[in-house]
C-alpha cells in the first residue's frame, strides 16, 4: 500500500464518491483536479501526483479489503481536523456532474459514519455544496 498521510485521505475520499456508480464522470475528475490545485490544504501537496494517488485508491478498491479497506486507511490517517473537510469535499465532487447519484449518496453516507461527521453538521456541508454548484 502506497504511503498515506492526509492528502492521500483527502484523494481517497473524493475517489470513493466519483467511483460510486462506476462512473468517473470528466466533471468529476475536474472537480477533484479544481480542488487539489486550489485548496490550502493541499498547498504542499506535489499536483502531479494526482494521478498516482487515484489509481493507488482504485488499486485498493479492486484488492482484498475493498471497499471496507479503503474507508479504513481513510480513517486511520485522517486528522480528526479533516474530517469534516473530507466530508465537504466528497459532496462538492458528488454535486460536480449536477445530479447525485443513489449510490453516490450511499457512498456519501458510509463516508459519514466511518468519519463520524454529525448528521447536522453532514446536512449544513451537503447543502453548502448543493448552493454552490447550482446551475440555471
Amino acid at each position: 500500500m502506497a504511503s498515506i498521510n492526509h492528502h492521500t485521505a483527502l484523494i481517497y475520499t473524493m475517489i470513493l464518491v466519483s467511483a460510486a456508480d462506476r462512473d468517473m464522470t470528466d466533471a468529476e475528475m475536474q472537480s477533484i483536479g479544481d480542488m487539489v490545485g486550489h485548496l490550502p490544504v493541499f498547498r504542499d501537496f506535489d499536483k502531479a501526483k494526482i494521478a498516482k494517488t487515484a489509481a493507488s485508491c482504485v488499486d485498493l478498491l479492486n484488492g482484498k479489503n475493498g471497499l471496507d479497506g479503503v474507508l479504513k486507511a481513510i480513517s486511520d490517517h485522517l486528522p480528526e481536523r479533516f474530517r469534516e473537510t473530507a466530508y465537504a469535499l466528497a459532496c462538492d465532487v458528488a454535486a460536480a456532474d449536477g445530479k447525485v447519484s443513489q449510490e453516490e449518496a450511499r457512498m456519501l453516507d458510509l463516508i459519514r459514519y466511518e468519519l463520524k461527521v454529525g448528521k447536522l453538521v453532514a446536512a449544513a456541508i451537503e447543502r453548502g455544496a448543493r448552493a454552490r454548484h447550482m446551475t440555471l
